[in-house]
């Protein structure tokens, strides 16, 4: 048998273009797994029990020129209550719907222990979801 070397010659710009292609076939890979995992280790919702750190916990919320803060009183596995304070009367004055929307807010989320599927009037849908939100940002500085 006769052996006969073999000279492979590769440039170095042929090197380079194929690492950069693995790298970045590596990045799309380690991206799918990313994108695609399954929810399991999702961030947890209102629902779940023992889902709180036990406290009270505020939000702020911008009404014009005054500002109101929703505050939620929460232990290990309930929302125990929820108010706003300091309600002034120049916020009753003028928005006249805060109150009565807010309060029917609380009430259901306290029965429901959740911020999920609640019903408002059509009249208050605008002032009962920037109350929501303002709820649902107290809630989520009472997770763990």
């Amino acid at each position: 048998m006769s052996s006969k070397t073999k000279i492979v010659v590769l440039r170095m710009k042929e090197i380079i273009y194929t690492a950069i292609f693995i790298g970045l076939g590596i990045l799309l890979v380690c991206l799918f797994l990313i994108m695609f995992r399954s929810g399991k280790d999702a961030a947890p919702t209102s629902a779940k029990a023992g889902s709180y750190v036990p406290g009270v916990y505020t939000a702020s919320l911008k009404l014009g020129t005054e500002q109101v803060n929703v505050e939620v009183t929460v232990d290990k596995d309930h929302i125990n209550s929820i108010t706003m304070v300091p309600l002034s009367e120049a916020v009753t004055t003028m928005y006249p719907l805060v109150q009565p929307a807010f309060d029917d807010l609380a009430r259901q989320i306290c029965d429901t222990q959740t911020t999920d599927n609640l019903s408002y009037p059509k009249e208050t849908q605008y002032t009962s979801s920037a109350l929501l939100k303002a709820i649902d940002t107290a809630l989520n500085k009472a997770a763990p």
